[in-house]
């Protein structure tokens, strides 16, 4: 069994009022008194269920998701993830909310930022935009005591405490393994469709894309990436124009703008022998599954990395350890065959 209170204060032979005062590092105990008091501590092995002595305390934790304004569809689904949450709030005593800045753009970011710092939510968990400026601002409040989470797209190199997020290399890799065993014995070039070189998200899908394609099917050239900003028309004007292109037979879209890519590939509904690997299960992607206009989805679980998100952040609040094993974002392979 697990030590209690009632252990310690035997075993200090004090009252159980002054092991709660040690515990809570209150004034009024006497310091050979809160040495016998923490000697028992130690003993015992007694570790303290901080979430436990919060919930008897009543505290909420204030929380802050920052998220790109932009008409991407997974982002939808990932605002709807963080909805749900806040419906939750009153059991997971959290106090939700969310900022938005516009798509790509660092300086939006460093200003939400720099504000929350002198709001100091318990927590903040953002979609990272991966620039130097925003990397200098997460270190900051970073050394001044603010958990922050990246979500979806990570900031390498800074000082963030978590990433709720597939492993976008390996995603990339996976994606190009598909493609290439599609395509077989055929030669011809690929299309690649992003939101934005901006992210590391799908900076690095491409890497681990384009180091596959090289080592293993270096038939299939990889055209200059196609970068639609996160627009489904920016998308489908791209797309459209590169399918006028004879010698294109497969696309891999990174993970946005796929609105614009299934209505340009719909247009072009003549060649069926084109093969497009994609990013993320919507609404619009499903249906493209299901007609054969898209081949296969990889998707990653946006209720789990919300969800995520607000454990490793009440954590880190709480100064406790984080489970990894439990924070792991896996990826989900989908053909029409066995969508869920």
């Amino acid at each position: 069994m697990r030590p209690t209170v009632h252990d310690i204060a035997a075993a200090a032979g004090v009252s159980l009022a002054t092991v709660d005062r040690v515990l809570n590092q209150r004034p009024g105990v006497r310091h050979v008194t809160r040495e016998k008091v923490e000697t028992a501590i130690r003993q015992l092995g007694y570790v303290r269920d901080v979430a436990a002595a919060n919930l008897a305390k009543g505290r909420t934790y204030p929380l802050v998701f920052i998220l790109p304004a932009s008409d991407n569809s997974f982002m939808h689904g990932l605002n709807a993830e963080i909805r749900q949450a806040i419906l939750r709030s009153p059991a997971e005593r959290t106090d939700i909310r969310t900022i938005e800045v516009p798509a790509f753009d660092p300086a939006a970011l460093v200003a939400v930022l720099e504000g929350l710092s002198r709001e100091k939510p318990c927590g903040i968990a953002m979609v990272a935009t991966d620039a130097p400026e925003v990397r200098a601002v997460v270190d900051r409040l970073v050394r001044a005591s603010f958990p922050i989470v990246t979500l979806v797209s990570d900031l390498t190199g800074s000082l963030r405490h978590h990433y709720a997020g597939v492993e976008n290399i390996a995603a990339g890799r996976t994606a190009a393994r598909l493609l290439g065993r599609f395509l077989g014995p055929r030669k011809g070039e690929i299309a690649v469709l992003a939101g934005s070189m901006l992210v590391r998200d799908h900076r690095e899908r491409l890497e681990g894309f384009t180091s596959v394609m090289a080592e293993e099917f270096p038939d299939l050239a990889i055209l200059p990436v196609l970068e639609g900003r996160d627009d489904p028309e920016i998308a489908h004007m791209l797309v459209a124009e590169a399918l006028g292109n004879a010698d294109i037979i497969g696309v891999y879209s990174l993970g946005a703008g796929n609105r614009g890519l299934i209505r340009a590939l719909k247009e072009k509904a003549v060649d069926r022998t084109l093969t497009v690997i994609a990013h993320e299960l919507t609404a619009h992607t499903r249906a493209a599954l299901i007609d054969n206009t898209i081949d296969a989805i990889l998707n990653q679980d946006a209720g789990h990395e919300v969800r995520s998100a607000i454990r490793v952040l009440k954590a880190k609040a709480d100064g406790l350890a984080v489970i990894e094993a439990q924070e792991r974002i896996r990826l989900d392979i989908f053909l029409k065959d066995n969508l869920p």
